[in-house]
């Protein structure tokens, strides 16, 4: 390899061949495995806070999307990219929440087929509740000395790590990947 191309590579970011360091699998299978994990306890938490409040009405996973929703108004896929919501439907999680009154969905003025949806008053007042759950953890995380560089670290991992993926599956889905051909 020429030295220009090699330059190029490192200015574009891209590793030389010999500079490239094995992954261990282990670590690879676990960080998605904690990933999974993580949220599974996450909608653990948010379930104990929903009964610790007395609210019935909602699960976790809707009051995840109530959480996802926030201040803003949004489409329905967009809310859809915006979370994780394991082993449901965003649809009927939606239809549910504005029929116990928690979300408003109204059509588009511009695009009568696309559904904008926002928290109802009772929806931000959950919402609210549920920051001030996040706020709490957030605090002892601050007192157990967790700081905010390693969750930025975390993040900016997983979010790599999502986007690799993206490109990886991406191929597949518009049929261009010979593998899948």
């Amino acid at each position: 390899m020429s030295h220009e191309v090699e330059m190029a590579k490192a200015m574009a970011g891209q590793p030389d061949e010999t500079s490239v360091i094995p992954i261990n699998n282990g670590h690879y299978l676990e960080v998605l495995v904690l990933a999974e994990r993580l949220h599974r306890q996450f909608l653990e938490v948010i379930q104990l806070e929903l009964d610790t409040l007395g609210v019935r009405d909602i699960n976790n996973v809707r009051a995840l999307i109530l959480l996802n929703i926030g201040d803003a108004e949004m489409t329905a896929s967009e809310l859809l990219w915006r979370g994780c919501y394991l082993g449901s439907n965003v649809s009927y999680n939606l239809k549910k929440l504005t029929e116990s009154g928690y979300v408003v969905q109204e059509r588009s003025a511009h695009d009568r087929r696309v559904v904008i949806v926002r928290n109802s008053e009772k929806g931000l007042e959950l919402c609210n509740l549920l920051k001030k759950m996040n706020a709490r953890h957030l605090e002892a995380l601050a007192k157990a000395n967790f700081r905010d560089d390693d969750l930025e670290t975390c993040r900016h991992t997983l979010r790599t790590l999502q986007q690799f993926w993206s490109r990886t599956i991406q191929p597949a889905r518009l049929g261009m990947d010979p593998r899948f051909g």
